[in-house]
């Protein structure tokens, strides 16, 4: 577990065929990283393994995965990992929220791919880092997937999550950069993995927003609603009323922007110097 600056623990392995990273935010009165490792260290490691678990179970890329198993006829779902069932309520739950932007099943077979990174993050995070909020050298903890992130942070802490919202066009400028407590952040879109999110009403990739970046309570919910976003395209807002996010932003291939708070859109106005 590496220093990230004299207050923050970091750690990273590959899961999911993606970097996933553990955060670990001590106090400020904490003038020695390593007196928390002892509680620290252990709670990450279950992070990690929690997560290899789900992709055990989960991933489109391992022969021997239960929902490849299933897809191919060799597994019952009554015989399956516990964790596909509920996935599978999650991702049918999921498809009436979306109105069916977003399923499951569009390719034939239950593939909850979109759905279950997030699912997982934020299963793995409130099960073994938030009970290190109540050590008091922990001020704020938190998970990075991929650039999808689940947060939180001590009430009594002084510490505030900043996250910077990529421009697609250039991964070296910040759009906007958004303030967060406890909560988390997804983005989805084309600017960074191609045309990789489908429009299940249709087969086809979804072209007309290049990130959508949405901010929710819960990763699963976030990383829902920033894929529904990229389905349901640039000019349409409709499906903000459903989702109950707290905002987010949308980011088109010519570089116009959409930004809302709630479900309201909101307009930034740009003020001269």
């Amino acid at each position: 577990m590496r220093h990230d600056g004299p207050r923050r623990l970091v750690e990273v392995e590959q899961i999911m065929g993606m970097p996933i990273s553990v955060h670990v935010v001590l106090g400020p009165g904490v003038r020695d990283p390593d007196r928390a490792a002892p509680v620290v260290r252990p709670a990450v490691g279950r992070v990690f393994e929690h997560l290899r678990a789900v992709d055990r179970v989960f991933s489109t890329y391992r022969a021997d995965s239960d929902v490849l198993r299933l897809a191919r006829g060799e597994l019952d779902l009554a015989d399956a990992d516990p964790m596909v069932g509920e996935v599978l309520r999650e991702a049918r739950a999921a498809e009436v929220a979306t109105h069916g932007r977003f399923s499951a099943w569009w390719r034939g077979w239950f593939d909850p791919t979109g759905l279950v990174k997030g699912w997982a993050v934020e299963q793995a995070t409130a099960a073994h880092l938030v009970p290190l909020l109540a050590e008091p050298d922990v001020a704020a903890v938190g998970v990075n997937a991929g650039g999808d992130l689940q947060l939180h942070t001590d009430p009594a802490a002084d510490w505030r999550w900043r996250v910077g919202v990529a421009d697609p066009a250039d991964r070296t400028a910040v759009l906007a950069t958004i303030v967060v407590d406890d909560g988390a952040v997804a983005t989805s879109g084309t600017g960074e993995r191609g045309l990789h999110v489908v429009d299940p009403a249709t087969g086809r990739p979804a072209t007309t927003v290049r990130s959508a970046t949405v901010v929710a309570d819960r990763l699963s919910h976030a990383d829902l609603w920033a894929t529904t976003a990229v389905v349901a395209g640039f000019d349409d807002l409709g499906w903000l009323a459903d989702a109950h996010t707290a905002q987010g932003m949308l980011v088109a291939p010519d570089g116009r922007i959409r930004r809302w708070t709630g479900s309201t859109e909101v307009t930034v106005v740009e003020r001269s110097a």
